[in-house]
């Protein structure tokens, strides 16, 4: 069995994107990393040249920003990289530049990538997550964070990025027929510090919006005002070893009160129904889970 990694960024050291965290996370169970590096304004391609890991592939692209219609031109450098992947390696592992995951996770990943590898029926794997926001303290409760998502796929050419790169879906827009393999990806897209996060957001948002729209949107906050009252618990586990540096070096404080989180009644009420059946309503679901 072959797997392959992939990943697509631009402007990573202007917005401070983890990303050669995000790499480090996994290439130790891949045999081959494709990184799309779109043409940046900062030394983003040297960066990730300086991994030095000859398993590392760079192909050189161009963003198209007119592609703004749901943020379609994040799905677009997706497919980029994952063209690029050659035919003979048989799984292709996704990772977003903002997102992690733990080395402990690493064993149970290759292995289910064995055990369904001889199973035509599973088209990918399914993630759980784990949503950061403020801080490397505190995780997102409320109904805006997606639970779970394709990360791993079959290295199917059919196989495209759908919308705006939160997932997979192939052909004539079908869902990927995945299995659940219980492991986390942290994503940290919402922990930076709070100036560089406002940048973030405003030039995230002009990938969806025109620039007015964007501005309209996000502010013009010199800092990002993270609201002390979403609804968050405290993360108590540990975080990929890969991301100790940076979390030790963080340089801002954000407080939290969970007490005093301020739940939407939506969420109140889905909440309650998820606690009783285990069912949680109008969750937006990219995929089939199989059994």
């Amino acid at each position: 069995m072959k797997v392959a990694g992939f990943t697509f960024v631009r402007n990573a050291l202007k917005y401070d994107y983890p990303v050669v965290q995000a790499i480090r996370s996994i290439l130790p169970i891949c045999d081959y990393f494709m990184v799309a590096v779109g043409k940046s304004e900062d030394a983003t391609l040297e960066m990730i040249q300086r991994i030095g890991d000859p398993k590392i592939h760079i192909i050189q692209t161009e963003w198209d920003d007119s592609m703004r219609e749901g943020g379609r031109v994040l799905a677009l450098e997706t497919d980029k990289a994952f063209q690029a992947i050659p035919k003979e390696y048989d799984w292709c592992f996704y990772i977003q530049g903002d997102e992690c995951v733990h080395e402990n996770a690493l064993y149970n990943l290759r292995a289910s990538m064995e055990r369904w590898l001889d199973d035509p029926q599973t088209e990918g794997l399914l993630f759980d997550y784990r949503h950061f926001y403020g801080s490397y303290d505190f995780v997102g409760r409320s109904r805006r964070w997606y639970r779970r998502e394709i990360r791993i796929v079959r290295n199917n050419k059919k196989i495209f990025s759908y919308r705006d790169a939160q997932g997979f879906r192939k052909g004539n827009g079908a869902k990927l027929k995945v299995r659940r393999v219980h492991e986390y990806i942290h994503h940290y897209g919402w922990v930076r510090h709070p100036g560089v996060q406002q940048q973030k957001q405003l030039h995230f948002k002009k990938l969806y919006l025109t620039d007015e729209a964007a501005l309209n949107h996000v502010g013009t906050y010199e800092a990002f005002p993270y609201d002390g009252s979403e609804p968050l618990e405290r993360f108590e586990g540990t975080h990929p070893a890969v991301m100790l540096p940076r979390i030790e070096a963080q340089n801002w404080h954000f407080q939290s009160d969970p007490s005093h989180a301020r739940w939407p009644l939506k969420d109140r009420i889905s909440n309650w129904i998820e606690k009783w059946t285990g069912w949680r309503p109008g969750e937006y679901r990219n995929y089939i889970l199989l059994k």
